[in-house]
């Protein structure tokens, strides 16, 4: 609930402030191999609302993350929940793109061909090293 609390005199302050708590959190789940889906959709939610703090990286590592909880629902909120201009970015349109394979059972296009394991491989360590 404190994530869409308002400062009446400064609230992009506190959206800042508590975006800025939640993207940490973020980086913490991909180093621990954690997975807090809320706390992920709230980033995705303070991204829609303010739009100047969108962060690449950070939504890539949500998708990532979401992507690993197939076949729950996840990763179609999350998808959802960004704004079509953002999706065209990479590595996000890339991270989509293998959300869709496996999400259509072409799993041997998402495991087998040369390119997109090297895509895959590409992807992560892009996210990763970016945070």
């Amino acid at each position: 609930t404190f994530i869409f609390n308002t400062n009446e005199g400064n609230p992009g302050k506190v959206v800042n402030e508590n975006l800025s708590t939640l993207e940490r959190y973020v980086d913490t789940q991909a180093r621990e191999n954690a997975y807090d889906l809320e706390a992920n959709l709230g980033v995705l939610k303070l991204y829609q609302f303010n739009p100047a703090y969108f962060q690449t990286t950070v939504t890539s590592q949500i998708l990532l993350k979401a992507l690993t909880n197939l076949p729950h629902t996840d990763f179609t909120l999350c998808k959802c929940m960004i704004d079509q201009t953002h999706q065209e970015e990479r590595p996000i349109r890339q991270i989509l793109y293998l959300g869709n394979l496996l999400e259509t059972c072409h799993f041997q296009s998402f495991w087998c061909p040369a390119p997109t394991s090297k895509k895959i491989s590409n992807i992560i360590s892009t996210v990763g090293s970016t945070t």
